[in-house]
């Protein structure tokens, strides 16, 4: 059994920053789950655009405001507390956080907790890993 609690990882190498988001790093590759999960707070006012080629994600928003826009089809949705949104066909998006958003995030394949957005706003291919 794991058992990791969000504020003592806070502020160790399992909180990845980057420009105007942080990210907890609850489970990552290594724990051989198959996937990983984050807990992911986006400043108010940003806006994101990523674009996970290698990666499927969902996200859930525990707390705050803001949209995502799917850039293949134009649409926008309004993301909201109790909202899920899945990249199942590797969506390129913008995020954008009208206040800030609180989210929970799983990644298949998991990452390692090293990864760092490409010029594309991917993720590169994770090296093989053994189940």
């Amino acid at each position: 059994m794991i058992v990791r609690d969000f504020n003592k990882l806070k502020n160790t190498d399992r909180d990845v920053k980057d420009a105007q988001w942080s990210s907890v790093r609850m489970l990552l590759a290594d724990d051989k789950m198959g996937f990983s999960f984050h807990i992911t707070t986006l400043e108010a006012g940003s806006e994101h655009t990523f674009h996970y080629k290698n990666h499927f994600e969902s996200v859930y928003c525990m707390s705050g405001k803001g949209s995502i826009t799917d850039l293949g089809t134009g649409e926008t949705h309004e993301i909201t507390p109790g909202v899920m949104y899945a990249l199942n066909l590797h969506d390129k998006h913008t995020l954008r956080a009208e206040e800030e958003l609180v989210m929970a995030c799983c990644f298949n394949p998991p990452v390692t907790g090293t990864e760092v957005h490409q010029a594309d706003g991917s993720y590169a291919a994770p090296a093989t890993q053994d189940a």
